[in-house]
């Protein structure tokens, strides 16, 4: 298997219970564009690729699709086989997917291409999709327009360190970079997250590089969070966009 980015392996090994708790799922309407683009649905096989606990492939099962979700981290993977019936969930990696060539209709990636070697892992997408199968990337990230998620994101964001992360643009230049897929089309939808105090916690400590920090640099930052929201009224409502880039093999 691939070697994994070791924020991405060990933060998210920490987080994995958090991740469950505190992500959230993504819009309907983005997922149906998904489905409509990829044709999923009865007959269809799409595979999930670093599926995570499954907040995208519980929507795709109900697709009517067979689904394949291949997740590289053994915490996430063990609640994804207990969260998700009817997937079929392997261990792999997006540089080496554990499907045979030109067995898939389309391939999904949800909030995780950042961390792949993007050559290497649109290489063996390419390899395993039929002729005319189709790639989604998804996002959902942060709506910094409102005044709390940009002072949120300002108490959080300096705890990167150099970690890839998604910033929203150059998707469509990668893929096209390769030749090995036509046209991409984006996309854009909209989705708010309803959670209270220790659902924002657990949703910023499903993050890798915050949960890769030392215990006492956390639960400063989490104190420093519940601080920023203790006015805000309950259910905290968290806004994201949410991104679809879709492409189909050549």
């Amino acid at each position: 298997m691939a070697a994994l980015h070791p924020t991405a392996a060990a933060g998210f090994a920490r987080a994995a219970d958090a991740y469950e708790r505190g992500r959230p799922a993504y819009p309907q309407d983005a997922v149906d564009h998904v489905a409509a683009a990829l044709r999923l649905g009865p007959g269809a096989v799409v595979l999930d690729l670093a599926a995570g606990t499954g907040k995208l492939t519980r929507m795709l099962v109900a697709t009517g699709a067979s689904v394949i979700a291949v997740e590289p981290v053994d915490a996430m993977r063990e609640i994804l086989s207990h969260s998700v019936a009817g997937a079929d969930v392997r261990a792999g990696a997006a540089e080496a997917i554990p499907a045979a060539d030109g067995s898939l209709d389309a391939v999904t990636v949800a909030q995780a291409f950042h961390w792949f070697d993007a050559a290497k892992a649109l290489a063996d997408i390419h390899r395993v999709l039929r002729p005319g199968g189709g790639l989604a990337l998804i996002w959902n990230s942060f709506d910094a327009s409102v005044a709390w998620v940009a002072a949120l994101q300002a108490l959080v964001h300096p705890h990167r360190r150099g970690e890839p992360h998604y910033s929203g643009a150059g998707w469509e230049e990668t893929i096209d970079a390769t030749g090995l897929f036509g046209p991409v089309s984006e996309r854009t939808f909209g989705l708010v997250q309803e959670l209270d105090t220790a659902g924002l916690i657990d949703r910023i400590g499903s993050t890798s590089y915050i949960a890769m920090l030392a215990d006492p640099e956390r639960e400063r930052l989490f104190a420093e969070i519940r601080a920023l929201v203790a006015g805000l009224p309950q259910p905290l409502r968290l806004p994201y966009r949410t991104d679809t880039f879709i492409a189909c093999r050549a």
